[in-house]
């Protein structure tokens, strides 16, 4: 963040970049069960984001001393695709990657029922197919309906979206020239609910009262993106009832 950008992110009129306004959020799709060899899977489009997450479980952990005798763990896996990215990227785990997939998995933890599957794990795998800034939030947004499509017991859904700042401006959800010529991002992830954070990180400076103003835009965001996928959710099932029917 905050490298210098030869073109105005934001005009005169208070247009983005990709012609948003400050507090608008880029298109999402979500679409649950599109993987038939997975427990529960879910493909996401958010702006030129392309997402898909696959969920396995609760089954047996390998190996057997990661167990945990009185509840199960998630072990949720980000990764990038070589493809994804201009500049082809290294296959196979890096430091952000990591980094990712352990808030996540922390996140998701926080809303599965895990003391009902001692010994056992929820395994979270996704992929990002293209990229295009946001990709954490975009990434735990589709994991979660993934599980919920997994039928695993959920307290309720995670949502997720970033908000931060660009040109002085504090922005909602940014694209890839804003994440990077920006001044701060923050993503945030929030159980809907109750309000509950789960996810909350920074990169940049701002002050504390853009700091309140990004989190309002933001949260105000996830309740949007719940309806998104609680919807996926619905349609899935009203699919499964009517080839029942057929």
């Amino acid at each position: 963040m905050g490298g210098k950008s030869d073109i105005r992110l934001i005009d005169e009129n208070g247009i983005r970049i990709d012609g948003r306004r400050r507090d608008e959020m880029r298109p999402v799709r979500i679409e649950a069960g599109v993987l038939k060899r997975a427990d529960g899977s879910a493909y996401l489009e958010w702006g030129d984001n392309k997402v898909i997450a696959a969920v396995y479980g609760p089954r047996e952990v390998h190996p057997k001393h990661l167990q945990e005798t009185n509840r199960a763990i998630v072990q949720y896996y980000y990764a990038m695709a070589p493809f994804s990215v201009d500049d082809r990227k290294r296959p196979g785990p890096d430091r952000r990657s990591t980094e990712i997939s352990k808030i996540s998995a922390e996140a998701l933890e926080n809303v599965i029922f895990v003391e009902q599957f001692p010994r056992t794990t929820i395994d979270v795998y996704v992929t990002v197919l293209q990229a295009s800034a946001g990709t954490r939030c975009a990434a735990l947004t589709a994991a979660s309906v993934a599980v919920a499509d997994a039928g695993i017991p959920m307290r309720d859904l995670v949502a997720a979206c970033a908000a931060g700042k660009v040109e002085d401006q504090v922005v909602l959800d940014l694209v890839k020239e804003e994440d990077n010529f920006g001044q701060a991002d923050m993503p945030i992830a929030i159980v809907p609910k109750t309000g509950e954070i789960v996810l909350m990180q920074m990169d940049g400076h701002m002050t504390l009262d853009e700091i309140d103003e990004a989190m309002d835009m933001a949260i105000k965001a996830c309740y949007d993106i719940y309806e998104i996928q609680k919807e996926a959710l619905w349609k899935k099932y009203e699919r499964l009832a009517e080839e029942e029917v057929v």
